[in-house]
């Protein structure tokens, strides 16, 4: 899925802005989290509120080394919005929560580092 998590990976292919604009990646705020025993590797499954247009999406995240379900709880978490559903196990991924690798390549959640509107699009 991930093309590469390493730091010295060269930058990818050039892109125009309207390719840009085209993946919408908004604020949200996990309302629930949740284990997900069934998944292969090892995740939970997060609620995340988007605000009324969005709404509420579902999210299976690989975040488990570095973040306890309480801790996730009205957190601000980044996510694509407009990638197709995407089915792991039993459970259907609505949104693609994202983050970045930490020094061990475990998933650090980006958010803005002050609270913002949720369903407020990056640009």
């Amino acid at each position: 899925m991930h093309v590469t998590h390493d730091p010295e990976a060269a930058a990818g292919a050039l892109i125009n802005f309207d390719q840009f604009l085209a993946v919408d990646i908004r604020v949200g705020r996990i309302i629930e989290a949740s284990p997900f025993p069934e998944a292969r590797k090892p995740a939970y499954k997060l609620l995340i509120d988007f605000g009324p247009t969005i709404g509420i999406r579902r999210s299976s995240a690989q975040i488990t080394e570095n973040y306890e379900l309480e801790d996730l709880l009205d957190r601000q978490v980044a996510a694509v919005v407009n990638f197709p559903p995407r089915q792991i196990g039993k459970f259907m991924s609505e949104v693609l929560t994202l983050g970045f690798p930490n020094g061990d390549g475990h998933v650090i959640l980006f958010k803005p580092d002050i609270a913002v509107p949720v369903g407020s699009r990056l640009f």
